[in-house]
This record gives C-alpha cells, sequence and structure tokens, in this order.
C-alpha cells in the first residue's frame, strides 16, 4: 500500500475536535448538520453513522481528513439514508460504494480532490441529486448512468483524465452548469465545449436524436420538489405558509443565537478545562523527561560497564586466540619441519637404495648362503637352533591365528556364520593346545620337519633384513605424522582457523604418495626375498640333511653392519651417533675413509659433503654432536674408550627394530584421536589417497569417500599402536 494509504494516528487535537463535534451534534436542540471536518481520521468512525441514522442528520462534512474509503466495515450506507448534502472533498478516496444510489436523499455530492479512478453505475439512482463536484479526481471516463439524475444542476468534471462526454448526458434536462477541461476533449470536440454548457448539450441532443430545450423549462418540477417536501404537513394556502415559515425562521434564528451564545460559554469552559489539560500534561511530560534522564544516565552507566567487561573479555580472548594460533603455528612449523626431514630422508634413501642393494647381494653371494660346508654340519647346534626356531614359529603362528581369529570375528558379525564360530574355537583349542606341547616335543618335530625349518628361516630373514627394517621404520613415521596433520587440521576447524591450510594439505599429499611409494617398496623387498628362499629352496633339493637349520643358525650368528663396522676400527660411540641420527647407511663410507672422533672434530661440512654425505642438516649435526662427544670426555676422561678397543660380543646383539628420528622424541608422542563417526573408539586406519587417519576399524568399512575431505577412498591401511 502506498505511503499515503497507511493509517494515520490523529494527534491530540485532532481527537480533541472529534469528540467536541461528536458531542455538539447529540445534544437537545443541535441542528441537523455532523461536521468532523479536519479530524485526521483514515475512516469514518461507526459512531458518526449511528448518530445520523438516529439523529436524522441532513448535512454530513467529512472534508480535509485522510479518508480511504466512504464505507467502513460492519457499517451501512442506509445509516445515511436522511443525508442531503455530502462533502468528502480533501481526502484519498480511491472509490465510491457500489451501493451509493440508496443515498435517495441526496442533494449535493463533493469528492473534489481525491484518488477516485472511476463512479459507480449505481449513482443514476440519486434522482434528487442537483450539484455533483468530482473536480480534480483521476476519471478517465463517466458512466452513462448520468443521464438518469433527472434533478442535475452542476456537475463539474474539470482537472481529471476524461475525453469523452456519454451521449446519455442529452437526457439530463435540468443541467445549468458543466465544468470541463475543454482543451482535452475529443467528444464533443474541443470547439464545442470551449463554447459552454448551452453548445455541449445542445450537441449531444443532436447526436442522440433529441429536441434541445433550454433548462429553465425543466427546473420548475424540480423547485416545486423541494418546496412540497417543506411544506407536506401544511394545510393551509401558501400566504399562511409562508407566514408561518417567516416566524419558524426567526423562531429558529432567536434559538440560533442563544445556541450559540450557550455554545461559546461552552467552549470558553471547554478551553479553560483544555489549558488545565495541558498544565497537568506538561507537568507530567517535565516528570517524565527528568525520569527518563535518569533511566538514560543508568542505562548509560551499565552500558559502559557492560562495554568494559566486553572489551576485557575480548581481550582476553583475543590473547587466548592469539596463544593458541602461536601454538597451532610452532606445531606445523615442528611438522613442517620433519616433513621435511623424512622427504629428504626419502631421497637419501632412494641414492642409496641401489648400494643397499649391491651390498646385501654381495655379502649373500660372498658367505655363499646356497653353499653347506662340512665343518658347519659338524658344528651344528641342532638343539639351539631348534629352540631358537620354536621360538620364531611360536611368534609368528600366534600373529597370524589372532590375525586370522579378528578377520573370522568380523566377518561373523556380518554373516552371522556358526560354521565360522566352530573353525575359530577349534584355532584356539589348537593354540592352548600347541602352547602346553611339551618343549622337548616340539624341538624335535622342529628336528624332523623340513617345512617348519622352512618357514621359520623365511621369518628371521625378514626381521634380519636391513632394507625390510629401514622401510618399516619409515612406514611408522609417516604414519605418525599423518596421524599428527589430521589431528591438526581437526583442531584448525574447531577454532575456525583457515591460516596455511593449503600448506598443510600439500604436506598431507606428499606423505601419502611418500607412504604409497614405500609400501610398494616394502612389498617388492619381500618378493625379493622370497626370490632368494627359491633359489636356496632349489639347492636344498640334494636332499642334504639338516639344510634348513645349518641356514638358520647362519643368520643367526650374522652379526649387524654396525658390529662389523665396530671390529674393522670404527669407534663405538661414532656407530652409536650415526645409529641415533638414523645415518647407519653412511657406516661403510665412514669405515672406508676412517674417521674417528678426532678427525671429525677438525672437518667441516664441506669436507663432509665431500666425503658423502649430501644433507646440510645433518652434517651440522654430526658436527655438533661429534664436538659435545669429546667434550664430555674431557670433563670425565673414563667416557672415552681407549685407542684400539676392540669389540667382541659374546652373543648377536638384534638391531633396533625402527629407527629414532633426529627430532625431539617428545614430538612424536601423539595423542590417541578419536574416530570422527563413532565418537567413541580410537582412529586407526588411514585413508589413501588423501592421507586422512579419522574413523576406527569398525566405522571404516561402509565408507567409500573420506569423512573429511569428501575425497574416494583408493587404499585402506590399519595402524598398529604398540604400548
Amino acid at each position: 500500500m502506498p505511503l499515503f494509504f497507511r493509517k494515520r494516528k490523529p494527534s491530540e487535537e485532532a481527537r480533541k475536535r472529534l469528540e467536541y463535534q461528536m458531542c455538539l451534534a447529540k445534544e437537545a436542540g443541535a441542528d441537523d448538520i455532523l461536521d468532523i471536518s479536519k479530524c485526521e481520521l483514515s475512516e469514518i468512525p461507526f459512531g458518526a453513522f449511528a448518530t445520523c441514522k438516529v439523529l436524522q442528520k441532513k448535512v454530513l462534512i467529512v472534508h480535509t481528513n485522510h479518508l480511504t474509503s466512504l464505507l467502513p466495515k460492519s457499517c451501512s450506507l442506509l445509516s445515511l439514508a436522511t443525508i442531503k448534502v455530502l462533502d468528502l472533498h480533501d481526502n484519498q478516496l480511491t472509490a465510491l460504494p457500489d451501493d451509493l444510489g440508496q443515498l435517495t436523499a441526496l442533494q449535493v455530492l463533493n469528492v473534489e480532490r481525491n484518488q477516485l479512478m472511476q463512479l459507480p453505475r449505481s449513482i443514476g439512482n440519486l434522482t434528487q441529486l442537483q450539484t455533483l463536484n468530482v473536480k480534480d479526481n483521476k476519471l478517465k471516463e463517466l458512466p452513462d448512468t448520468l443521464g438518469e439524475l433527472r434533478s442535475l444542476r452542476t456537475l463539474n468534471i474539470s482537472g481529471n483524465e476524461i475525453q469523452r462526454l456519454p451521449q446519455m448526458l442529452a437526457h439530463v434536462r435540468t443541467l445549468e452548469m458543466l465544468s470541463l477541461d475543454a482543451s482535452a476533449m475529443v467528444y464533443p470536440p474541443r470547439e464545442v465545449c470551449g463554447a459552454g454548457t448551452a453548445a455541449i448539450l445542445q450537441f449531444l441532443c443532436k447526436e442522440s436524436g433529441l429536441e434541445y430545450y433550454p433548462p429553465s423549462q425543466y427546473l420548475l418540477p424540480v423547485l416545486e420538489q423541494d418546496g412540497t417536501e417543506n411544506s407536506r404537513d401544511s394545510p393551509d394556502g401558501p400566504t399562511d405558509r409562508f407566514s408561518r415559515e417567516e416566524l419558524e425562521w426567526q423562531n429558529r434564528f432567536s434559538d440560533y443565537e442563544k445556541r450559540k451564545e450557550q455554545k461559546m460559554l461552552e467552549k470558553l469552559e471547554f478551553e479553560r478545562r483544555l489549558e488545565l489539560g495541558q498544565r497537568e500534561h506538561a507537568q507530567l511530560l517535565q516528570q517524565s523527561s527528568s525520569q527518563k534522564d535518569e533511566i538514560l544516565q543508568t542505562v548509560k552507566e551499565e552500558q559502559s560497564r557492560l562495554e568494559q567487561g566486553l572489551s576485557e573479555r575480548q581481550r582476553h580472548l583475543d590473547a587466548e586466540r592469539q596463544r593458541l594460533q602461536e601454538q597451532l603455528k610452532q606445531t606445523e612449523q615442528n611438522i613442517s619441519s620433519r616433513i621435511q626431514k623424512l622427504l629428504q630422508e626419502n631421497q637419501r634413501q632412494k641414492k642409496s637404495s641401489e648400494i643397499l642393494k649391491s651390498l646385501e647381494n654381495e655379502r649373500i653371494r660372498m658367505e655363499q648362503l646356497m653353499s653347506i660346508t662340512q665343518e658347519e654340519t659338524e658344528n651344528l647346534r641342532r638343539r639351539e637352533v631348534a629352540s631358537a626356531m620354536q621360538q620364531m614359529l611360536t611368534e609368528s603362528c600366534k600373529n597370524r591365528l589372532i590375525q586370522m581369529a579378528y578377520e573370522s570375528q568380523r566377518q561373523t558379525l556380518v554373516q552371522q556364520a556358526c560354521s565360522s564360530m566352530a573353525e575359530m574355537d577349534e584355532r584356539f583349542q589348537q593354540i592352548l593346545s600347541w602352547q602346553q606341547m611339551d618343549q622337548n616335543k616340539a624341538i624335535s618335530q622342529i628336528l624332523q620337519e623340513s617345512a617348519m625349518q622352512k618357514a621359520a628361516f623365511e621369518a628371521l630373514q625378514v626381521k634380519k633384513d636391513l632394507m625390510h627394517r629401514q622401510i618399516r621404520s619409515q612406514i611408522k613415521l609417516i604414519e605418525t605424522e599423518l596421524l599428527q596433520l589430521t589431528q591438526l587440521e581437526l583442531k584448525r576447524k574447531s577454532l575456525d582457523t583457515e591460516t596455511l591450510q593449503e600448506m598443510i594439505s600439500e604436506q598431507r599429499w606428499a606423505l601419502s604418495s611418500l607412504l604409497q611409494q614405500l609400501l610398494k617398496e616394502k612389498q617388492q623387498r619381500e618378493e625379493e626375498l622370497r626370490e632368494i628362499l627359491t633359489e636356496l629352496e632349489a639347492k636344498s633339493e640334494t636332499r642334504q640333511e639338516n639344510y634348513w637349520l645349518i641356514q638358520y643358525q647362519r643368520l643367526l650368528n650374522q652379526k649387524p653392519l654396525s658390529l662389523k663396522l665396530q671390529e674393522e676400527g670404527m669407534e663405538r660411540q661414532l656407530v652409536a651417533l650415526l645409529e641415533e641420527l638414523s645415518a647407519e647407511h653412511y657406516l661403510p663410507i665412514f669405515a672406508h675413509h676412517r674417521l674417528s672422533l678426532d678427525l671429525l672434530s677438525q672437518m667441516s661440512p664441506g669436507d663432509l659433503a665431500k666425503v658423502g654425505v649430501s644433507e646440510a642438516g645433518l652434517q651440522h649435526e654430526i658436527l655438533r654432536r661429534v664436538q659435545e662427544l669429546l667434550d664430555a670426555a674431557r670433563i670425565q676422561p673414563e667416557l672415552k674408550p681407549p685407542t684400539g678397543e676392540v669389540l667382541t660380543p659374546t652373543a648377536p646383539q638384534e638391531p633396533p627394530e625402527s629407527v629414532r628420528p633426529s627430532a625431539p622424541p617428545a614430538e612424536l608422542e601423539v595423542q590417541a584421536s578419536e574416530c570422527v563417526v563413532c565418537l567413541e573408539r580410537e582412529a586407526q586406519m588411514i585413508f589413501l589417497n588423501c592421507g586422512h587417519v579419522c574413523c576406527c576399524q569398525q566405522c571404516c568399512q561402509p565408507l567409500r569417500t573420506c569423512p573429511l575431505c569428501r575425497q574416494d577412498i583408493a587404499q585402506r591401511l590399519r595402524i598398529y599402536h604398540s604400548s
């Protein structure tokens, strides 16, 4: 609805004027006029309709208001049946009621300066209408029913968009004054319209085939009708009627003067009361203003206190956020450095993999694994080797059976296979019976069965292999880093932090690619070891007695590379230093150049690069740790071993299972991450190719995409956390 159609609340002065006029109209002896103009009304009140109906009012003045409709809800036009004059000019009326023709007593209708778009057809029923003023509206045409207004004397349609007059207007023979915009008229032509009302009516009569007569010949019945209404109850003649009317008018005038004087007194009393009320209102406003100022001051103080508290809280939150961001940044830097070291380690492993492979093949060829001498047969420690085989097979079998039991249990939950439960019970009975087996019986069984000897040799071969052990250690480190990266991403999402997100994603993808490559290298190395085992098995077809026992004893007696280098003359502290820095693959280079702690203390990073140590960080770390060892040896001379010390261990020492990184061990301790699906169990599965560690084994089975990045899952990898 446009702005000017909205209901407006009347001002206090307009409301008081309306009350005064309504009271004035209801008083005894009041005239037939109800004037509620200039009261800022958006609709005529119901009380006005009731007053007109009960008191038989003849004049209703409602001009200069905000009316948009003449008839409000729950009101009827029949309440205005006695109205003769209806003044509605200067309002916002857009239409008149369709049943306007019910006002049969209406003689004057003024709707000047409104928003009327059209007139209702029922307007033709207003047979007593003498004056119709629709000036300054938005009318485009007039209804044909205007021709039925037999008493119309004045018609004003100027200030509209009307271009044509209806021919039926020729039937209005009493029309004395017709006002219109002659320049805008099309029918009748503007020349006719400019000639006056008589010319217009003559033109319309000619067009309608009627004979034109002046209005004066038709006005007498109209005037007589007005006079008849006034003298309908008088039985006397015209002279008596006129004398009575004159006397009546004098009485009415005197009464009017008395009422006027009385109204003046009432007006003065009303103004006095109004002034008193205004004073009281001013006092109330002053009190309200003072109370408002006090309340505003209190609210202002409270608001300032709240703002101060909020600012302090915001500063605290900003400081906490800054601290968390610094921690995240530090963690990212640590992870980035470790990932960089892992990538460098991978590049270094790629460069030295061929050298290690050739050294391993040369060692295998040089020691002639496939030939068994008479001396080795005589020196075979059957009971000791069989006991070691029994331990190796027991450990391998336990691991295999535990894995089979786990897989069987998972399939049981999905397929409800009772037969699988029976098989699992049978396998567990087998494990229990095997554990309860007598030690001598197990050893004798191993000595008799060549297949069990071969299986024990295969397990020990994989465990002793240096390249396989390095690949396993790198896989374990990458799994740890992927778990830390996933936890860091989850923490970022909880803090709504988006900085460096792209760098973490690139690091995660690089680690995922490196993990896939290491898995392929691990599988390839296992294939190579199986080929060597196949060659050995082909040689064992000569049915030489105790073939696999002698091979197992030879592999068991084999010394680690670090121990061999120590026996060749390398210092034990230098070997331990390189192993601690995950640089044991440089042991052959150090042994070849006969490097010692004293000699390394005099070297520079450039000298180590010339020797073959390519990593800049590793060069500085080796030289720093060597200097620390020498300084400690100067303070406590007993810590430095004597020159030429040769280590001869009484039993072979097992090399460490995993290689420790150069970073501080505390940084590798990873907190357990919960599954993002069930939020209960620990995350155990790595999703490839994305590298996220976010699901447990139970929840990952039905998944086809990663819950965090929505990437397709190409491969799942289980993480086993050791206590």
